[in-house]
């Protein structure tokens, strides 16, 4: 789902690519294909989480608010270890830094196993801050990694490619997710007091939380895996150089403060990041209050949604030929704005494709907002991709906010419209505030 390409891929801008220049370098085949393999494994977590909030919801007995901060937990880790994990990957390079990443992703996924034991939902955050600080390191490392495999004319195709094994990661995890997290076993009012009185209660909550842990654990081992593959691939000798690293670049936070657009880039990669990350925490639990679906075929939905945002990306990769991208991506949020309309105003089936198809449109957002907000930046290009890739820090605060509004009116589809709101945010962002008024050297 996420991931820096713009600030990685500068030297593709600079010079036409030949399509009879080879992907990458025959040399770094191996290395090439086991980082790209990563791509595919850093997104599985990621729409695991929107499992884990319904799961949690009914095992911890949890309100829609507290809920919601199983995001606050997971992009809180992004937040906080981007740039350390940028540090590393300078000082040490990139083998150290993507095996550092591998393994506290591992380490994140074991977690699981006392923290279910434990039944404590404070243990499952912790867990959950760790696996986002693993793959923090993945994400800021896998993709520059990628861009020196091979000649720079071809490293913005080098890039689309590994990043086209992003989306089908993030569908596996909703799967994986909706068939072995949920039991299917939703019981009644009657049917909770029933086992209350008979005192099976307690325990028919602490297998639902157990359900969470084989995943997790199966993950961790395929992960460990990984890491030994990693230890042992063969990487290219210039890759482990400091001045090598596409973050040499020197730059300052004040002098960005100063750039109009890349402000508003800014404040709106936190708003899409918040209303994208929002939507599809709650699209289960939506489902399965106004279209009545049991959690497994909501679970399904989720799946569905992943793969119509899988699907937006290639039209509006195709659309930007004949439409300039802030315009695209305006259209596309104020196209959002609409569905979310009738998701507030058509709680059902109506409501619910609605949420689904604004999967499509926001399919394009994250990537272009990087793109404009990088413009003219200069010396500072790389210190502002950093600064973009922080922003995500607006799924732990949007998703809570989501579940507070649910709690406060009553009502799951009047909470939406708070992601409805970060839309319009985009949308200006767009349309005005990204018009580059300031260059920077």
């Amino acid at each position: 789902m996420h991931g820096p390409p713009v600030a990685t891929t500068r030297h593709a801008v600079h010079e036409a690519p030949d399509l009879n220049t080879p992907l990458f370098s025959p040399s770094h085949r191996t290395a090439f294909f086991v980082v790209t393999a990563l791509f595919f494994l850093w997104a599985l977590p990621n729409n695991l989480n929107d499992v884990l909030i319904r799961q949690f919801m009914k095992a911890f007995q949890l309100s829609r608010l507290q809920g919601g901060l199983v995001q606050s937990a997971f992009y809180f880790g992004y937040f906080c270890i981007s740039m350390p994990a940028a540090y590393v990957l300078r000082r040490w390079g990139y083998r150290v830094g993507l095996v550092t990443g591998v393994l506290l992703y591992g380490v994140g996924c074991l977690l699981f196993w006392p923290a279910a034991l434990a039944n404590q939902y404070s243990f499952f955050l912790i867990a959950l801050f760790v696996i986002a600080a693993g793959l923090a390191f993945l994400e800021t490392g896998g993709a520059s990694f990628i861009t020196l495999l091979g000649d720079p004319s071809t490293s913005e195709r080098r890039l689309n490619f590994a990043q086209a094994f992003n989306p089908p990661g993030t569908i596996a995890g909703a799967l994986i997710g909706t068939v072995f997290i949920f039991s299917g076993i939703e019981p009644s009012a009657t049917e909770t007091a029933q086992m209350k009185a008979a005192g099976t209660y307690a325990a028919f909550l602490h297998r639902e939380t157990l359900r969470v842990t084989t995943p997790y654990l199966v993950l961790a081992l395929v992960v460990f895996l990984f890491a030994i593959l990693l230890m042992r691939v063969k990487f290219p000798a210039r890759t482990l150089s400091q001045d090598q690293f596409p973050f040499e670049e020197r730059g300052t936070t004040a002098s960005l403060i100063h750039v109009p657009h890349f402000v508003w880039a800014v404040i709106s990669q936190f708003f899409y990041v918040g209303a994208q990350v929002a939507s599809w925490s709650f699209l289960i639990q939506y489902a399965h209050d106004y279209a009545h679906q049991p959690e497994k075929i909501a679970g399904y939905f989720l799946s569905g949604s992943l793969a119509i945002f899988s699907v937006g990306r290639f039209a509006a990769t195709a659309l930007m030929k004949y439409v300039r991208p802030n315009v695209l991506m305006g259209i596309f949020a104020l196209i959002n704005v609409a569905l979310l309309v009738l998701v507030i105003l058509f709680p059902g089936w109506v409501g619910l494709w609605a949420l689904m198809f604004t999967s499509f449109f926001m399919s394009l957002m994250y990537p272009t907002n990087f793109a404009l907000g990088l413009k003219g930046l200069g010396a500072n290009t790389t210190l502002g991709a950093s600064v973009l890739v922080m922003a995500i820090i607006g799924g732990a605060v949007a998703t809570p906010v989501v579940g507070w509004v649910a709690e406060q009116t009553g009502s799951m589809a009047m909470s939406f419209i708070v992601p409805l709101l970060c839309y319009l945010v985009v949308a200006y962002f767009a349309f005005i505030g990204s018009k580059v008024r300031t260059q920077v050297s």
